[in-house]
């Protein structure tokens, strides 16, 4: 029996996952990307880049849109598959774009599911944080687990954190460079954590949860590159950089005064939920990684090969 894959997306996150879907792909199994027709249209240097991965890896290249279809006619596209895998991230359109793929894998009764939820622990976070987009993902959780909506499809949800390189970059403000001094910020307490993987590992950890046995369903999947404190990381930066560190702390209710102030910046939004330090973090220990002693790339192994790097 042939079991079928679908990956939506082949940005950052999907060309990781199919990767390392690909390297370990077990036998009478196929693997399909999902590309916009603009995409396969251009001529483009990223779209030829993209589409040579693709031949490389022996990975079929589907034309298709999520965004414009009705539901019904996304749940006609799905239907073939025994596995969708999402990877398409938050849109520009304003639809709830999370919640209406989950409604249509639902509707075509595809048997596996893995969700655009590699992120931080919606359920701890719940509805009503700052972050007003979360709500959505709480929202395709309550769909995957109410018996009514969700009449047979099995389901695994993979937890990640942030992608490991944005604790690093200058738009998120906590590892920062300021007339050749070295700035760390902590959000909302030198305490908290976060948790952070690299794309590449997600991938290799999202294909073995995949075909994992015996099956993973139903469960949410903890993985992890690294759970660090701010304190930590900014020993980490100090001890890569040779150089003496600035700390300064972002305490939450500054955080939340600067949202007042500016209540459509997303990243603001972030900062706040981040500095609450719910479901932004969990142990190691608890990793379906660590558990299984698969190897993978912590925040110090990624600074020391890309912070000095990045500041040039």
């Amino acid at each position: 029996m042939t079991t079928d894959i679908l990956v939506l997306g082949l940005g950052e996150l999907g060309t990781a996952v199919l990767k390392g879907l690909a390297d370990i792909l077990p036998p009478s199994t196929t693997l399909t990307a999902l590309i916009r027709p603009s995409t396969l249209n251009s001529s483009s240097q990223s779209t030829a880049q993209k589409l040579a991965f693709l031949q490389s890896h022996n990975i079929t290249p589907l034309t298709g849109d999520i965004e414009s279809p009705p539901p019904s006619s996304l749940a006609d596209l799905f239907r073939p598959f025994t596995i969708v895998i999402s990877c398409l991230g938050y849109t520009s359109s304003g639809t709830k774009i999370q919640e209406k793929i989950t409604r249509a894998v639902l509707a075509a009764r595809v048997p596996r599911f893995i969700p655009w939820q590699f992120g931080v622990d919606y359920d701890v976070i719940g509805k009503g944080s700052a972050q007003d987009l979360f709500d959505e993902q709480c929202d395709v959780r309550s769909l995957l687990r109410n018996g009514e909506e969700n009449p047979g499809t099995e389901w695994v949800i993979v937890s990640t954190g942030i992608f490991m390189s944005f604790l690093f970059e200058e738009f998120w403000g906590v590892v920062d460079v300021k007339e050749k001094q070295w700035v760390v910020r902590a959000l909302g307490s030198w305490e908290n954590k976060v948790t952070v993987t690299t794309p590449e590992d997600i991938g290799r950890l999202t294909a073995r949860i995949v075909f994992e046995e015996p099956r993973i369903k139903n469960e949410v999947v903890f993985v992890a590159g690294d759970t660090i404190s701010y304190a930590q990381l900014a020993n980490i930066v100090e001890e890569i950089t040779g150089s003496e560190v600035k700390r300064e702390l972002w305490g939450v209710p500054n955080l939340k005064q600067g949202l007042a102030e500016d209540k459509d910046n997303g990243v603001k939004k972030y900062r706040v939920v981040f500095a609450e330090g719910r479901g932004c973090s969990w142990d190691m220990e608890k990793t379906f990684n660590f558990q299984r002693s698969i190897p993978v790339e912590d925040v110090k192994t990624w600074a020391k090969k890309n912070l000095l790097a990045k500041r040039e």
